[in-house]
């Protein structure tokens, strides 16, 4: 499971199965049931290495600061308006 811990960022949201299936958490090893509540975590948005996880496990390791969210690695660009009202308020006015 390196490579699941080795992302710098994840997304992490509350999974909704049906599927009569049973996980292995990445983040403790133990055994996890579909049909229980956990949530799915993807490392840096990458849907073909997320795994399903404890929600108490999920919580501990945010906690611990080693599940970072993307928001807080790479913070969101300011939006169009914001960059154009910026550029417009820099130099080029005789005021």
């Amino acid at each position: 499971m390196a490579e699941f811990r080795d992302a710098r960022w994840y997304v992490i949201r509350r999974a909704g199965s049906t599927k009569p299936a049973t996980y292995r958490c990445p983040l403790c090893g133990g055994r996890l049931p579909a049909l229980s509540e956990h949530v799915l975590v993807t490392p840096e948005g990458d849907s073909s290495r997320r795994r399903h996880a404890h929600t108490a496990c999920v919580l501990q390791a945010r906690r611990a600061g080693r599940l970072p969210l993307r928001e807080e690695v790479e913070p969101r660009r300011p939006g169009l308006l914001a960059r154009l009202l910026g550029r417009a308020g820099r130099g080029g006015g005789a005021g």
